[in-house]
């Protein structure tokens, strides 16, 4: 992936990574465009930044994605990078019957929003010089936090259609898996502030090292992602799955 000239879409990109990601890629000479549910926030990314465009959508309303599709390819023709970033995390209890509402906003908006996010503009980018889709994924795709089940699973299926999608778009599209460990940003209530949790800017300042090198990794991961990435391969899954979840009871 180019480090610059690049025109990119980032969803979700009115807090937090999203935000710290389009506010980097664009000092560094790329066009973004953010998207997310609330324009103010997007406006907030966007401040002093000529070359970030705010434009407000919903990635869990199918009809909203592809008409944003249409718009957004006419306005901004040089489109080549998909950032499919936007994502909640409910906390729930999985071991008692509860309203699902929360599981199916999960599921539909960290799931199903990227897979039509990426259909939307698949034509498009595969005609595109240099394009990229970068799927933003968790260590909780490799460990699942029992608290964040649904959201655990989602981003385990993220990381298994990402595979999927870089072999099917070998040679014509790049496909790169971001995954991030447990960073201070406000996606829980408190989580900011979260002893213990990677630093915000530690974090973008290492991601952003990551996707400098050439060729690009397959996946971006930061050092502190292989405690849970490396968890299956190196044999202390259990004991790994045990602390992770010990620590959040």
């Amino acid at each position: 992936m180019k480090t610059s000239g690049n025109t990119i879409l980032l969803t979700g990109g009115g807090t937090g990574i999203g935000r710290e990601l389009a506010q980097r890629w664009h000092d560094a000479g790329n066009v973004v465009i953010v998207t997310g549910r609330t324009l103010a926030s997007l406006e907030e990314t966007a401040e002093g930044r000529h070359n970030i465009h705010a434009v407000a959508l919903d990635v869990a309303n199918p009809a909203a994605i592809a008409a944003f599709a249409r718009d957004i390819l006419s306005r901004f023709p040089a489109l080549n990078v998909l950032v499919n970033n936007a994502g909640i995390m409910p906390l729930e209890d999985v071991s008692v019957s509860r309203d699902l509402s929360q599981a199916e906003a999960c599921v539909t908006t960290n799931l199903l929003g990227p897979i039509r996010m990426t259909d939307a503009l698949i034509a498009h980018l595969r005609g595109q010089s240099d394009a990229a889709i970068v799927n933003v994924s968790s260590g909780l795709a490799f460990v699942p936090l029992v608290g964040a089940a649904v959201y655990s699973a989602t981003k385990a299926a993220i990381h298994s259609w990402t595979d999927s999608l870089r072999f099917a778009l070998k040679d014509v599209v790049e496909v790169i898996e971001l995954a991030p460990p447990a960073v201070q940003t406000e996606l829980t209530p408190g989580q900011s502030a979260r002893e213990g949790y990677m630093p915000l800017d530690d974090f973008i300042d290492e991601v952003m090292d990551l996707f400098a090198r050439q060729p690009t990794p397959e996946l971006i991961g930061v050092e502190r992602l292989a405690v849970l990435r490396n968890a299956e391969a190196e044999g202390r899954y259990g004991q790994t799955f045990a602390m992770l979840n010990g620590s959040a009871h």
